[in-house]
């Protein structure tokens, strides 16, 4: 029999993949009681899910994670692209715009391990063998049942998120659609060395020819290979070899693991909340594994959702906060998938003139350094914004606007403890940051810093809203598009919520009245 669950919580979060298993890590560290169930008996042993994007690296290491994951990993940082029996040309990720100059490499079991010790850290769990059976929603919260293994059990909970995957329970349940389109065409992987492979081994290689292959680098000098075999019945290692070694001819593909087949969707839940319910991660958009976006944009999902429901939870906020979580992540969610969806349809292409026109397309693409940039920040998911967002205020322009993440790359001069700004914001809530260019008055500085700080002691409220007030000079404020003294509040997911250029104190309790939704 089942050990049983706790009759109350305040969210229930169903499905621990790597979307459930950080939305129950980083509401727990807010001190918001959480229960994370899960259908299978025990943790997968292999899953084949495998490409850490920049950005979710940047959100790894505002959590103390990052130096984890690297070391499981291996670096990734070139894309080279081939067809026809010849190389196009590559990618370099290290323009990306990030500290993290490359994808990671890491099967989504190592993923999962290290974020299940993240939650355990912070008094979590995961209870297995428990799968969502019903659910009832009423004013005040849900009321689940919830099967583990013959017996159930109820369960109320203020708010319930559905982490659960493809066929989530949580949105057949709460009646959210899921539009979209099945990928006719299959798809096929397995993991293996290579022998005679003469390139990099911190690259992913895609070949687009009639049987599309791509592999991606794993730890250990080893590749997982994804594939469109040719038939159901196929030997998919042949199918792969064959490709292979048009470009390799000594080519072989050697301790192959875990082959395996799966089918495809391109879909997005027709809503992202049914009241107090909410789908994250492949509950709320699935796409094609062609540019790996799948797992990370679950990642930005349950980060944004966090710390919005932290904050209804604990009475800072209303609950019409929780309305902008559908608002930033599901553009997102359609401009992952309909890039995942175009590369998908490129991939198997047929006619000699399609074929010849998609191939001059991204040779141009390769030989122009601008939109070899975007394709790296794209790739990289750097280029998502929540500018235009309910909960934004101030300026959107430029790298340091409004509804834009806070650059990893802006240095601040040596002996300041930290080595970059943005590192001065890794923390549970908003961080304040004053950043004044080299001219300006240290008392004017000093004194607005000491009002603020007033200001925040003076609302109880306003004072959870933010953990800290830093005050930063930067020798290149103008370069960054800053005045003379910029205000930025920087949210918990790293996205600038305010920017103020003037008015500070003003724009900050209109920022504050915005997001507790006054």
């Amino acid at each position: 029999m089942s050990s049983p669950l706790p009759r109350q919580t305040a969210v229930l979060v169903v499905g621990a993949g790597p979307t459930g298993l950080l939305l129950a890590a980083e509401l727990q560290r807010r001190g918001v009681p959480t229960l994370l169930i899960d259908a299978l008996p025990e943790a997968l042993h292999w899953d084949r899910a495998t490409v850490i994007h920049s950005l979710s690296l940047e959100l790894f290491e505002a959590l103390g994670l990052e130096q984890a994951f690297l070391a499981a990993g291996c670096r990734q940082r070139r894309i080279l692209i081939h067809t026809n029996g010849h190389r196009l040309g590559e990618v370099d990720l290290a323009g990306n715009g990030s500290r993290y100059g490359f994808n990671l490499g890491l099967s989504e079991e190592v993923t999962e391990a290290i974020l299940t010790g993240h939650l355990e850290r912070h008094g979590g769990t995961v209870q297995r063998s428990c799968r969502l059976h019903n659910l009832q929603t009423h004013d005040c919260g849900v009321t689940a049942t919830i099967a583990c293994g013959e017996q159930e059990q109820t369960v109320e909970a203020c708010w319930l998120v559905g982490c659960d995957g493809l066929r989530s329970s949580t949105r057949e349940l709460s009646g959210i659609g899921f539009e979209g389109h099945a990928i006719a065409r299959s798809w096929a992987v397995f993991d293996a060395a290579v022998e005679g492979w003469r390139d990099t081994y911190e690259a992913n290689a895609a070949y687009l020819d009639a049987l599309p292959l791509i592999l991606t680098a794993l730890p250990g000098q080893r590749w997982r290979v994804y594939m469109r075999p040719a038939s159901e019945q196929g030997d998919l290692v042949a199918e792969a070899s064959a490709v292979l070694r048009r470009y390799l001819p000594a080519a072989r593909f050697r301790d192959v693991e875990n082959p395996s087949r799966f089918h495809c969707h391109t879909r997005i839940a027709s809503a992202f909340r049914a009241g107090r319910v909410f789908v994250a991660g492949d509950a709320a958009h699935v796409c094609s594994p062609a540019k790996g976006h799948g797992m990370n944009c679950g990642l930005q999902d349950a980060a944004n959702l966090a710390w919005k429901l932290a904050l209804v939870h604990q009475g800072v906020a209303a609950p019409a906060l929780l309305d902008s979580y559908e608002q930033e992540r599901r553009p997102v969610a359609e401009q992952l998938t309909g890039r995942s969806d175009a590369a998908d349809q490129a991939q198997l292409l047929e006619g000699s003139g399609e074929l010849a026109a998609r191939d001059r397309a991204i040779a141009a693409m390769l030989a122009d350094p601008v939109a070899r940039r975007q394709e790296a920040v794209a790739e990289a998911e750097l280029n998502v914004s929540y500018a235009g967002s309910a909960i934004t205020s101030g300026s959107d322009s430029g790298p340091l606007g409004a509804g834009q993440r806070l650059p990893t790359t802006i240095a601040l001069p040596c002996g300041q403890g930290a080595t970059h700004l943005h590192q001065l914001t890794h923390r549970r809530n908003h961080t304040l940051l004053l950043l004044a260019d080299s001219q300006a008055s240290m008392q004017a500085l000093t004194t607005l810093q000491a009002q603020l700080e007033a200001d925040l002691a003076a609302g109880v409220q306003t004072q959870v809203l933010v953990e800290a007030v830093v005050l930063q000079r930067l020798e290149d404020a103008a370069s960054l598009g800053l005045g003379p003294l910029t205000l930025l509040a920087v949210r918990p997911d790293g996205f600038i919520g305010l920017r103020a250029d003037t008015d500070h104190r003003d724009a900050l309790g209109g920022y504050a009245s915005q997001l507790q939704c006054r």
